[in-house]
């Protein structure tokens, strides 16, 4: 496969650490993006996601990679993977607005011998009945001229350890081929490929992964809601339970859940669950309940804590500290200090945030006024609540300078700190 040639579809989080390792492995690698603005700052050397940075993408471009915007790259490609967001839609299913734009321009482009894997997260059974139809307009048979299959992207963005090339890849073919075809292709660049039955089991075992954590979740956010009202130290509960060495893994609770992944990708399953058998994902339709409350939990602890100073939430100085929905990156996709902030906007706090990965920030269409010091700024505020413990804070002096510090994180351990 060292001559293969690739097209990757969607130069974002899932797409581009894609693309360097398939130009680590010695593969031929373009990438397509609707976006001038992506295309020309990866074609200048500049990263727009935080798992790559400058260095990384001028390595990239120094073996061959250039972005474009022009689809008849895909006429000389030998595998199209199209990488590109599937959003919630209004009805609470994925919008698939982007993979179908991206298959049309597969198929209008397409060439007898083309392997096209859908890796975008969506609903079991969108590979074979939206997908595949789409590719054969092109008047090319999927299994018999094309091969098609799904493959789940499983990148973690900020995580250290575990990346595209070592993270194992599960695949799945419409038929045998094609899932033998995208077993080799993965094969060149990732440690370890996981064929599955077929794409309605690829596309599966992704919600899977992300419903079982959606649901974990929501059982610790669920407790340390009485846990709190039981005086019951629930982050000390966690550390000792998760001694134990089988059967049980930690989970912790948060001020609500964020990224491109936990958020929706459970919501796709229960859609899909209710749409075609008439009956509810309890499970999910619970967690998704549970795990939307926390904002308002939040700000509603904050205002437990101003009242055992005599001080009102509406007029309160509030600075919200990690505004990303991860520590230690700059992504801000679904992050819970949207709705934490809305929450004590509508409340009438006077409203300040601090984040080291993000320089400006506004909340349904107003600015939030962004603190120049943490330190000084907690020092003023009324309330101090901790979001993201990005590892540019000194958490203890956070503690020292504010005057009431909230952490939703569990992060700090100082006496005197109110615990989420």
């Amino acid at each position: 496969m060292s001559t293969t040639t690739v097209t990757v579809v969607g130069l974002g989080y899932v797409g581009l650490p894609l693309v360097q390792e398939a130009v680590r492995a010695g593969l031929q690698v373009r990438g397509l993006d609707m976006s001038d603005r992506v295309v020309d700052g990866l074609n200048g050397g500049r990263s727009h996601v935080d798992d790559l940075s400058d260095d990384d993408v001028a390595q990239i471009l120094a073996g061959g990679f250039r972005a474009t915007t022009d689809p008849a790259v895909i006429e000389t490609s030998d595998v199209v993977v199209i990488c590109v967001p599937t959003p919630l839609s209004a009805d609470g299913g994925p919008d698939l607005g982007a993979v179908e734009a991206a298959c049309r321009t597969v198929a209008a482009h397409a060439r007898p011998g083309l392997l096209t894997v859908l890796e975008s997260t969506t609903y079991p059974g969108t590979t074979d009945e939206v997908v595949k139809p789409i590719l054969e307009t092109s008047g090319l048979r999927v299994g018999e001229e094309l091969m098609l299959a799904f493959s789940p992207e499983r990148i973690d963005p900020g995580n250290p350890t575990y990346g595209m090339k070592n993270t194992p890849k599960v695949v799945g073919g419409t038929d045998e081929a094609s899932r033998d075809a995208a077993v080799a292709f993965y094969s060149a660049f990732v440690d370890t490929v996981v064929p599955a039955r077929g794409t309605r089991e690829a596309e599966t075992a992704k919600l899977l992964e992300n419903t079982y954590r959606h649901i974990n979740i929501a059982l610790v956010n669920e407790m340390a809601r009485f846990c709190h009202e039981l005086d019951i130290d629930l982050w000390d509960v966690i550390r000792c339970a998760r001694t134990k060495p089988f059967g049980f893994q930690a989970f912790y609770p948060g001020p609500g859940v964020g990224g491109h992944c936990i958020p929706i990708d459970p919501n796709y399953l229960s859609y899909q669950v209710k749409a075609t058998l008439g009956y509810p994902f309890r499970f999910v339709e619970l967690a998704q309940e549970i795990n939307v409350g926390m904002p308002a939990y939040v700000v509603r602890r904050v205002q437990d804590l101003l009242n055992d100073s005599s001080r009102a939430l509406r007029g309160a100085k509030v600075l919200l500290v990690g505004v990303t929905y991860k520590a230690d990156i700059a992504d801000q996709r679904e992050s819970p200090a949207t709705p934490v902030a809305t929450q004590f906007l509508a409340q009438g706090a006077d409203l300040t945030y601090h984040d080291a990965k993000v320089s400006g920030w506004t909340v349904d269409g107003t600015p939030v006024t962004q603190a120049e010091d943490v330190y000084a700024a907690a020092a003023e505020a009324d309330v101090t609540v901790l979001l993201q413990p990005h590892k540019e804070y000194d958490l203890g002096r956070l503690a020292e300078s504010a005057k009431v510090l909230f952490d939703t994180r569990g992060a700090v351990d100082h006496p005197g700190v109110a615990r989420l």
